[in-house]
């Protein structure tokens, strides 16, 4: 006999109470991966940001644009090997307001020099590059509205107000997770002779690729000090510091979630702490009997905290086995068609899998502490006196 033989046996002495309290654990785990997934789907971005590639913007703030002749200024800045720039759009479909994503007028030319990981069927990119209304989008818009290659699509301006029309020429897809699969890329030309004279020639910020990314930095500050002389000055980072800080704007949401974990993990501990007193309480004579016969308190105390340590680790693959499928299977699915803006890629990380069976496992322990001291601080005598 051992301790996980005995664990076994004192949980099959009360099938149901112990399936369901493991049934409880299961899907405080459940809700724990959940909350876990949303809080890596949101720093993904970060995480995967490219090494190689800065943003340059306007020093003062995002909104306000640069003078498009700043391109080539950055261009010639020893370390950088391309650079491109957008703008935002903010164009909305017709009748879909609601249905947010990220729409912004590029250089095509160099868009692709820059971000390697645009992935387009080489017509599709011709096509692209030679329509000055051509347009290219994510494959996860594409599916969400329907649009194929060859649709003619209708948007109406926000920042850039009228309507403006577009060919499909292509459908991207992105090889590595830097990029999202939901944005609307169009010609700058197109937007730029049909914008208002005040924001003409302007360009919202600008995309470099460094030859060496150990060096993304140094080229970062070189590139801010070419213009510090000048009346529009700009302010240069990482594309994974401009990540950051846009996760530093939902701060406060990210840290109800990570609040609301604590709290699941919380729950689940007083689930698991009411079974295991339960059956301490219950197995209070046998525990003095088993010291009557020379166990040691560390035995009885071995004997509880194993039981907990079974039921809790039995709860969290449940979760994890009621997670993969729900999650992965149709979750993720539907959040990132509808949701891509926000969340372009919701799917388990194995990280946060590993983190709640080792959360559900040790918080079993934990909640098992006290009844596991109760039952080693048992005197034989009143122990076999006391009526279950």
């Amino acid at each position: 006999m051992n301790l996980a033989t005995v664990a076994v046996k004192n949980i099959r002495r009360h099938v149901l109470r112990n399936t369901l309290t493991i049934l409880g654990v299961g899907v405080a785990t459940l809700a724990f991966i959940l909350l876990r997934t949303t809080l890596s789907a949101w720093a993904i971005g970060t995480e995967n940001a490219a090494k190689d590639r800065i943003a340059t913007r306007h020093k003062v703030t995002f909104i306000i644009p640069l003078p498009s002749r700043y391109v080539q200024e950055v261009r010639a800045v020893d370390g950088v090997q391309a650079a491109t720039w957008m703008n935002w759009f903010g164009g909305r479909v017709p009748g879909r307001e609601e249905d947010f994503f990220a729409s912004m007028a590029c250089d095509p030319e160099t868009l692709f020099q820059v971000y390697d990981e645009l992935q387009v069927v080489p017509e599709q990119r011709q096509a692209f590059m030679e329509n000055r209304q051509g347009a290219l989008v994510g494959e996860v818009i594409a599916k969400q509205f329907g649009w194929q290659v060859g649709d003619q699509v209708t948007l109406e301006g926000s920042l850039y107000p009228g309507t403006w029309r577009f060919t499909v020429e292509g459908i991207y897809r992105a090889s590595r997770r830097s990029l999202d699969q939901s944005s609307f890329f169009f010609h700058w030309n197109y937007l730029n002779e049909r914008a208002d004279p005040l924001l003409k020639d302007q360009v919202g910020w600008i995309v470099s690729r460094v030859a060496n990314a150990d060096k993304a930095a140094l080229v970062s500050k070189t590139i801010d000090q070419h213009f510090d002389v000048r009346d529009i000055q700009t302010l240069s980072m990482s594309e994974r510091a401009v990540n950051a800080s846009f996760m530093s704007m939902l701060a406060t949401i990210l840290k109800a979630l990570d609040f609301i974990s604590l709290v699941v993990v919380v729950i689940m501990m007083l689930i698991l702490g009411n079974t295991i007193a339960m059956g301490v309480r219950e197995r209070t004579r046998e525990y003095g009997a088993l010291r009557a016969i020379g166990f040691l308190p560390q035995h009885l105390a071995g004997f509880v905290l194993g039981e907990a340590a079974l039921i809790g680790a039995l709860g969290g693959l449940v979760g994890t086995a009621l997670a993969i499928p729900l999650v992965d299977g149709a979750m993720g699915p539907f959040v990132e068609e509808n949701f891509s803006s926000l969340f372009p890629y919701f799917r388990i990380q194995l990280k946060d899998v590993l983190y709640a069976l080792l959360v559900a496992t040790v918080g079993a322990l934990l909640a098992a502490g006290f009844p596991a001291r109760q039952a080693s601080n048992l005197r034989v005598s009143e122990a076999l006196r006391r009526v279950a």
